[in-house]
């Protein structure tokens, strides 16, 4: 696949995917919607990459959102499916996606990184929904998601003022995992990524899946209907469910396949 908008770097079961639209802060428009689509519908169905990491080209910004001059000039605004970069309706994948956010996460760039599983933030990241600011909202997510991950006041304090909010801010209203030096965004997000690599990636599917369709559900359901989650009916029936018992009554590292 011919990449114009973004670049792809596989490193064992990690897939790294770079927003390449240095120029524009890395914002992004319906061409590369479309494109990173493609490119996160392959890394789910590659049963040998375990783990998604996305960033942005350069230290100055993870992604500015949706390209404005770029809209303001004619160009159709849209995107494929998989929403907003690919990610803010994919909702069918239950492989984890790192968001290291390296400088400015700003609309869709936040929404983008609030799709992701975890946030690793340099300490430059900024983070905001300033969609009011341009007659616009922030309906590739944004408005759902961010209530649910800091609570209802928090989220509303900072979507009704459209307010830019750092990276030691987002730790402790809980959206970002870790704060690292400028620069090293990426390199911590692998290192999570490897962490999550140690473990079965069927367990880890099992996981994610479990949480995202509980959620939705009172704990009831929740708990009493897990175990008919395709993700968790996979595990049950793969060979990691084998040999991760075995490896530790033989005092062993296991031997991790995916199937």
């Amino acid at each position: 696949m011919d990449l114009k908008f973004c670049k792809v770097t596989r490193k064992g079961p990690i897939t790294i995917v770079t927003l390449s639209r240095p120029e524009v802060y890395n914002a992004l428009h319906t061409d590369a919607h479309f494109e990173l689509n493609k490119v996160f519908d392959d890394f789910s169905a590659d049963p040998e990459q375990w783990v998604g990491i996305v960033t942005g080209a350069g230290d100055k910004a993870f992604c500015a959102g949706n390209d404005l001059k770029w809209q303001a000039a004619g160009g159709k605004r849209g995107w494929d499916k998989g929403g907003f970069a690919g990610l803010t309706s994919r909702f069918d994948c239950d492989k984890p996606i790192i968001a290291a956010v390296n400088g400015v996460a700003m609309g869709g760039g936040f929404e983008i990184a609030l799709a992701c599983d975890l946030i690793i933030a340099s300490e430059n990241a900024r983070f905001a929904l300033p969609e009011p600011h341009v007659g616009l909202a922030a309906l590739a997510g944004g408005l759902q998601r961010l209530p649910r991950q800091i609570g209802l006041k928090r989220a509303m304090g900072m979507i009704l003022t459209a307010r830019h909010v750092g990276a030691a801010e987002g730790k402790e209203l809980g959206f970002v995992n870790e704060v690292v030096p400028v620069g090293e965004a990426l390199a911590a997000a692998e290192r999570w990524a490897e962490a999550i690599c140690k473990n079965s990636p069927m367990s880890i599917r099992a996981s994610k899946q479990a949480i995202q369709t509980g959620m939705a559900v009172s704990l009831e359901r929740a708990i009493t209907e897990q175990r008919e989650y395709p993700a968790v009916k996979a595990m049950a029936a793969s060979q990691d469910y084998i040999e991760g018992p075995k490896a530790f009554s033989e005092k062993r590292p296991p031997k991790w396949v995916g199937r």
